[in-house]
């Protein structure tokens, strides 16, 4: 593949001695008395002896806990693989380090709601959430189910649960009562925590017939928070309710009190996008979580005390936990729901200018609807104080890293991300003091050995294959809930390469020691018996004014695979043989004549899940006649159903 021949970004030359992770380097080499020849060779380092490095990210990145013992038990099995086993620490503890008046959490509820929180009123608040926790019998290994909007309160609900041991576990409050059920039911929480309604698009969304059903079915209290007005009513109509006001009446505020824990001990479960069935119920540990993400925001996002950390997500999405942790950093979190275009496009660059963020995240999906809506954000608003900017939840496009720097901010650090619910964290990912090349992540994380593997497990340079990782690190899931013997685990990243973590993504290292991420593995077309990655068609045909968005699966077809591209048009534009002709070009030229697909179809919509992403899997099922069994899952379910019976399959 041709690599761009000048990057986009360079690091500032003080960069390369200032910032967090260039100093965090200089502080390795005189611990650990070595010399490290530029970042690839300090990446090594990392990999090679991880039990100095990550007892460096400990230190360094100031971890409140007793770690007494060893860094890592390692015999040679992943999944055996044990961190700081003697260690102990509180998740929460880490998180709220600092007092005072400054601003620890703003939020903005679309144009409805608004609210700054000191660190003191974080503090209090969780000081009387914990005790009223303790009164209500919640203490450790209990767990708090809730289904809330990105908004404080949610902040301090999951900060007093992890205080006490409790594991947490949320969703966004616009998944229906079966997608609730099939995630807070696997696990039986004691507590079921729930907003009042929420807004979306500028109107109230209800949500108390889903409570009440919910609530019913998972027999057990229900807390109420006040967000939509409501909170009294839907209270009163439950058979255990209770409003967020009263549960915590009876106790004054005071220091919160932290459980110390050991550093394996759970802190959340995590669903997968349960798309093709039931979602599994990924464990994350304390420990692990809180060091994955110090290590990711402290070092390579060079996260400051201060800083304005902004993540536009929902609490269903594991980037919400990621941008909580940024607290752990001493940052203030910039919280928004709802919809990100509402009143119109720019109301995230309005509060990134009023909040000057210093880290905007958000997804590819997004980028490239800013762009297509025609917005210019560097024209219309003072971007000054953001420095870097995130993109994960698909691969970024080509064009979307370009736009980054013609139409948002032409000196940003432009970041593209990728891991997942799995590791609630990233394997690869921006790097401080190395390029942005247009179309790649910069490389994999710290601490981390990642590789790229071909079908018979050889590491490959230079083609396309499985994105892996070879040796444990300590975002591993603990478990999965109600996986005793461990199979699900197994099945679900040890089942293709033995002893070796396999992440599902089809991958490419580049000639700059950086990778593409060319779409799921298990969405990957494989016509005539080659291996073609979905993100690479996507990247030709989403340039294309007249494409909203598409969605690309493999067909079986005379027993072969063919390509087939559903497109959703632009407003005013029609799928005519002049622009099925333009399609197959592009992609021919952009890609290859191996990517062009054999049918192209319009349809109405696109099925995603809640955090935006395009499900090629379900769309794959549907096509073939098969059962999707888990449409809840979805945002907008009702698009399945435009692909059960298209004529234009059947020939």
């Amino acid at each position: 593949m041709p690599q761009s021949q000048k990057p986009l970004w360079v690091p500032a030359p003080d960069a390369l001695c200032a910032s967090p992770l260039a100093r965090f380097m200089h502080w390795c080499e005189k611990r650990y008395d070595r010399q490290f020849d530029g970042p690839d060779a300090f990446h090594a380092w990392s990999v090679a002896e991880r039990a100095d490095f990550w007892s460096a990210v400990w230190d360094f990145c100031g971890v409140w806990g007793e770690r007494p013992g060893p860094v890592l038990v390692d015999d040679g099995h992943m999944t055996e693989a044990r961190f700081f086993p003697e260690a102990t620490l509180n998740f929460a503890q880490n998180l709220l380090s600092r007092r005072g008046a400054e601003d620890a959490l703003i939020f903005r509820g679309e144009d409805k709601v608004f609210a700054r929180w000191s660190w003191d009123e974080l503090a209090a608040s969780v000081s009387r959430l914990q005790q009223a926790f303790r009164a209500s019998g919640i203490g450790k290994g209990d767990r708090i189910a809730a289904m809330m909007p990105n908004m404080p309160e949610t902040v301090a609900l999951m900060l007093a649960a992890a205080s006490l041991g409790a594991i947490w576990s949320s969703c966004s409050p616009d998944f229906g009562v079966q997608g609730v059920l099939d995630r807070f039911g696997q696990i039986e929480p004691k507590l079921f925590i729930t907003c009042d309604g929420y807004w979306y698009n500028g109107k109230r969304q209800d949500v108390s017939e889903k409570v009440r059903a919910v609530g019913a079915e998972l027999g057990v209290p229900v807390l109420v928070v006040p967000y939509a007005g409501e909170a009294e009513t839907l209270s009163a109509s439950l058979a255990d309710g209770r409003t967020l006001a009263a549960f915590i009446a009876p106790f004054e505020a005071g220091e919160p009190q932290f459980e110390p824990l050991p550093f394996s001990h759970p802190l959340y479960i995590l669903f997968s996008s349960g798309t093709t069935g039931v979602p599994k119920c990924i464990v994350h540990s304390a420990g692990g979580t809180l060091l994955q993400h110090l290590k990711e925001q402290q070092l390579h996002c060079g996260v400051m005390p201060g800083e304005r950390l902004f993540y536009f997500t929902t609490c269903g999405w594991m980037m919400w936990n990621w941008l909580v942790s940024g607290l752990a950093s001493g940052a203030t979190l910039c919280l928004y729901d709802g919809s990100p275009f509402a009143p119109d496009g720019n109301v995230l660059f309005d509060f990134a200018q009023e909040e000057r963020f210093s880290l905007f995240g958000t997804s590819a999906k997004y980028i490239d609807a800013v762009r297509k809506a025609g917005l210019v954000p560097r024209e219309t608003h003072d971007l000054t104080q953001l420095r870097m900017l995130t993109s994960t939840g698909s691969p970024l496009s080509p064009e979307g890293f370009s736009f980054v720097y013609d139409g948002i901010k032409p000196d940003v650090h432009l970041a593209s991300i990728s891991g997942g619910t799995d590791i609630v964290s990233c394997f690869v990912l921006g790097h401080p003091l190395k390029p942005v090349w247009r179309g790649e992540i910069q490389g994999p994380g710290l601490g981390l050995a990642v590789d790229v593997f071909d079908e018979a497990g050889n590491s490959v340079r230079g083609e396309k294959g499985e994105l892996v990782c070879t040796q444990a690190f300590p975002s591993m899931p603990v478990m999965f809930w109600n996986d005793p013997d461990g199979a699900k685990y197994h099945a679900a990243y040890f089942e293709r390469f033995d002893n070796i973590w396999c992440h599902g993504d089809f991958a490419e290292w580049t000639d700059h020691g950086g990778l593409i991420i060319h779409g799921r593995s298990d969405a990957t077309l494989n016509p005539g018996g080659v291996r073609i990655g979905t993100a690479e068609i996507y990247n030709q045909v989403e340039k294309m004014e007249e494409i909203a968005e598409a969605l690309c699966i493999g067909q079986d077809w005379e027993d072969d695979v063919r390509v087939v591209l559903f497109v959703r048009l632009a407003s005013g534009a029609a799928l005519d043989e002049a622009l099925q002709s333009r399609i197959r070009s592009t992609i021919r030229a952009g890609a290859s004549p191996r990517h062009v697909p054999a049918r192209i179809i319009a349809v109405a919509d696109i099925p995603r899940t809640k955090s935006g992403k395009i499900v090629e899997l379900a769309v794959r099922e549907i096509v073939h006649g098969r059962t999707v069994k888990n449409r809840e899952a979805l945002a907008n379910p009702e698009a399945l159903t435009l692909f059960s019976n298209l004529t234009e399959l059947r020939s």
